[in-house]
């Protein structure tokens, strides 16, 4: 039986790293969405008042099924995404690359959803990223899911869970794999989120995997106040994209009855995960046009903005779509700083030596 999770995982601080000067790796995408991952291992963005510098990584190849997600991509990056079913591609058409990432589709396995595991056709796309690996050849390859995943449905013959079967398909393609269960609001994101980050480096490599050093903690996290608190009082300004009228959702709250959505974020902590699946009943901001702060008359729910916000999106980044199509690829992101900051111990990995 195979170790992939340390308790005390070798970590470095990756902003006291001097990265953007590197030799770049070239990394393919899979899985893209509106490009959440993408974002954080190119770097070179602004957020909440802080740089964060440009990561020495270039990409090279993108894909995803999801349209809108794709041409929100499109139009940030610059850069054009494959929009082919994975499944249907031949593994000789994927170039080869340094880097895969992937966050292969999570809904299967999230605690909020239907739980079918990878008894499920989308439970089985995590395959799709071995085909591309075996392909690719990558230097080292990060997976991203819900944490749901470690009590996932179990296969029954083997009594495992689901990321126990994941873990053993990735360590025979020839790679040494860990994962860790990271906290996006212990990197400097203001929104609870957890997340498996699973990493495999070649073993030919002989090289450590490190993880990113927490650079927040509860004394110092940054808040949904911090975050969104300046646009509260800024719909419609030009000034300000995904943030007018047309761009939050204007489902009904229902007094007294306990439901998704149907209550307000807390100002003063990090917000809940934004999910994909609020179908409009995405939560309300913790402020409030009623003096009367329990009347949901003056209650407004979360802007398209302000989500991407959350979720740790620059200003700068145009989600140009309808809000339904933003709401969702938003929640399905991984929140750009923090993948920033793996980015980072990733690169420190292959490139440190002893």
């Amino acid at each position: 039986m195979h170790s992939f999770f340390k308790e005390k995982p070798l970590t470095v601080d990756v902003e006291q790293l001097s990265l953007s000067k590197n030799k770049k790796l070239k990394v393919i995408s899979l899985f893209s969405g509106c490009g959440g991952m993408d974002l954080g291992f190119k770097g070179g963005f602004n957020y909440l008042n802080k740089n964060y510098e440009e990561n020495p990584f270039e990409l090279i190849y993108s894909n995803d099924i999801f349209k809108q997600a794709s041409q929100v991509y499109e139009h940030n990056f610059q850069h054009k995404v494959d929009t082919r079913n994975i499944e249907t591609i031949d593994k000789i058409e994927f170039p080869h690359a340094d880097v895969v990432l992937g966050g292969f589709p999570c809904q299967t396995f999230s605690l909020a959803g239907k739980r079918e595991g990878l008894s499920s056709d989308r439970g089985q796309l995590y395959k799709q990223m071995i085909k591309v690996i075996k392909s690719a050849n990558p230097k080292v390859f990060i997976a991203e899911n819900v944490d749901g995943i470690r009590s996932s449905k179990k296969d029954e013959k083997l009594d495992k869970s689901a990321l126990d079967i994941i873990l053993d398909d990735f360590n025979d393609l020839g790679y040494s794999v860990q994962y860790q269960v990271l906290n996006a609001s212990f990197y400097g994101v203001p929104q609870s989120r957890k997340r498996v980050i699973i990493i495999g480096i070649r073993n030919d490599l002989k090289t450590d995997i490190y993880f990113p050093k927490e650079s927040h903690n509860l004394n110092n996290w940054k808040t949904a106040k911090d975050a969104i608190d300046d646009i509260w009082n800024e719909i419609g300004n030009p000034k300000i994209m995904n943030h007018s009228i047309s761009d939050y959702s204007k489902a009904k709250f229902y007094p007294g009855k306990k439901m998704q959505g149907n209550n307000k974020i807390n100002a003063d902590k990090p917000s809940p995960t934004i999910r994909a699946e609020h179908h409009g009943n995405i939560e309300a901001h913790y402020r409030t046009t009623n003096s009367d702060t329990t009347d949901m008359s003056g209650w407004r729910r979360l802007s398209v903005r302000e989500c991407a916000r959350l979720q740790s999106f620059p200003d700068n980044f145009n989600f140009n779509v309808s809000a339904s199509s933003a709401y969702k690829m938003i929640g399905n992101a991984v929140p750009p700083v923090m993948a920033w900051h793996i980015a980072r111990s990733v690169y420190y990995s292959l490139d440190k030596k002893d």
